[in-house]
């Protein structure tokens, strides 16, 4: 029996560690995708097979406070250039459709900035409540803890995240 609960331990430890890892959603910036209280499943094991692509939902260090832990939409790559413009988003002055976000959202204008090779340039869907790239810049790669997968919790918002 002993022996049964230390591997049952052993495993709990490394799943979290490694490969998932439960959150929680401290705020509205990502709002309508996740809301205030959600729970999810981060896979920490998605960005060790391919790099993050645009639009995934990342959890991350914050780049100000490493000890603090974000969620935010990955909308620019190292090398691109983001702008933000008339309420839509552009990449190296193409405009980049972002059906994620409820008709009419509207924003105010940023840019055009160049991100630098390994940092992604970040923002949350509810756009005029979120503290992102806007505010304190770039996302080192280094600070990605990984890729938001799955709401669980509450049992009406379970979901898999796009």
């Amino acid at each position: 029996m002993l022996e049964s609960l230390i591997i049952a331990i052993v495993l709990a430890v490394v799943i979290r560690a490694f490969i998932f890892q439960p959150f929680y959603i401290p705020s509205g910036s990502m709002m309508p995708t996740l809301y205030r209280g959600d729970r999810i499943i981060v896979s920490k094991l998605s960005y060790r097979f391919h790099p993050p692509q645009r639009g995934d939902i990342i959890v991350f260090h914050y780049p100000h406070n490493p000890k603090k832990t974000y969620i935010k939409r990955l909308i620019g790559l190292g090398g691109e250039t983001v702008t933000l413009a008339d309420g839509k988003l552009f990449i190296n002055g193409q405009e980049v459709p972002e059906p994620y976000l409820p008709p009419g959202t509207y924003f105010a204008d940023f840019g055009p900035v160049k991100v630098p090779e390994g940092c992604y340039f970040m923002l949350g869907d509810n756009r005029m409540n979120s503290e992102d790239s806007r505010v304190w810049g770039f996302l080192d790669r280094r600070l990605i803890i990984g890729k938001a997968v799955l709401v669980y919790w509450p049992p009406d918002h379970i979901k898999v995240i796009h």
